[in-house]
């Protein structure tokens, strides 16, 4: 949010009335039409379509290994490109980098703009017209760059940029510059999408701010409710390298398994909100711990049970037991146990 436009930071943008909760049939504040067309009968073909689909979302997130939160849904590069431009560069300020000869619609929205563009040129090698990272990074650390593209696969070079090579730019921009990988020719890469590096990330934040089994075990209580805490038990945590965040396995019992698995979603809510972010993106359930059957035996809480008067005959049998014993102390430890072992006969 830092790079962004200053005078956009504290911008709220527009909603429209599909973005707002709806109610009812007609929804005459989006302009749609109050009633069906008799060829839908159910009526679909009257509304919007969402801004932001959730299940395309979530779709694009488990391909790119990101979240769904970081995916924004556009009508083609063009779209985004210009909507990258127009939020992070003040016009005659902050420049726009791009690597000819190269996808044409970056100098056009940084024209469209007004914002300064930097050109540096695609270096031919033994392997083809090739991007100078370098020259990219000098290029933009001298003249103020905001936006930095780099195309891999480069439209028309067809070359590509190691992922190694986006990090040390991405590192080296830091603070100054949003570093944008057009990857609109990624089905044609021989190496993984540069998004990857944002789930590899995303791990190392979550377990270096203690995402773990024990921690999970400290707090299972509070996290997880009186009604969960007693029948589950945090017993693994995995980053899997086909989707984002974590998975977290729980063990519980065959019988309790139906009520828990109702329960994930608000469960995985309350596990993020102790972390502070999602930490999670999956729960999963085992009746099997993670060492092995024998450990998935593991003893759940059982229910309290009620407190019940002593007998009396038991209670005065079990003091006249101790008043056979002069230490006080000593009375009082075998009254004690007389009666435990009344009570265990009756």
């Amino acid at each position: 949010m830092a790079l962004l436009r200053p005078d956009l930071q504290a911008f709220a943008g527009y909603s429209s009335a599909r973005s707002a909760a709806l109610n009812g049939e007609v929804w005459l504040n989006a302009n749609e039409l109050a009633w069906a067309n008799p060829a839908d009968a159910a009526g679909t073909s009257r509304r919007y379509p969402e801004p932001q689909p959730s299940a395309l979302r979530a779709a694009l997130a488990g391909l790119y290994r990101v979240a769904p939160e970081q995916v924004l849904v556009g009508r083609g590069s063009d779209e985004a490109i210009d909507l990258l431009v127009r939020a992070f560069c003040r016009p005659g300020i902050d420049a726009v980098l791009a690597t000819p000869p190269v996808f044409g619609m970056y100098a056009v929205c940084a024209r469209l703009q007004g914002a300064p563009l930097l050109e540096v040129p695609l270096i031919e090698t033994e392997a083809g017209l090739v991007a100078d990272i370098d020259a990219v990074i000098g290029t933009a650390c001298e003249s103020a760059a905001r936006l930095v593209f780099l195309c891999s696969p480069s439209n028309p070079a067809g070359s590509e940029i190691a992922l190694a090579d986006v990090v040390r730019t991405a590192q080296a921009l830091q603070g100054q510059a949003l570093v944008v990988v057009d990857e609109a020719y990624i089905e044609f890469s021989s190496q993984a999408s540069a998004a990857t590096l944002l789930a590899d990330r995303v791990q190392k934040a979550a377990e270096g701010r203690g995402f773990a089994v024990t921690r999970l075990l400290t707090n299972w209580a509070e996290i997880a409710g009186p009604q969960l805490a007693p029948v589950t038990r945090p017993v693994r945590i995995s980053h899997a390298r086909t989707g984002f965040g974590a998975t977290l396995t729980l063990l519980t019992t065959g019988p309790m398994a139906p009520m828990v698995e109702m329960q994930l979603p608000r469960l995985r809510d309350r596990v993020n909100a102790c972390y502070g972010y999602n930490a999670v993106s999956r729960i999963t359930l085992t009746q099997t711990a993670a060492t092995g059957f024998a450990e998935g035996q593991a003893a759940f809480s059982h229910a309290p049970r009620p407190d019940r008067a002593p007998d009396p005959a038991i209670v005065a049998q079990a003091r006249g037991v101790g008043q056979q014993f002069s230490d006080p102390t000593l009375a009082q430890a075998m009254a004690q146990l007389a009666m435990n072992v009344a009570s265990r006969r009756t």
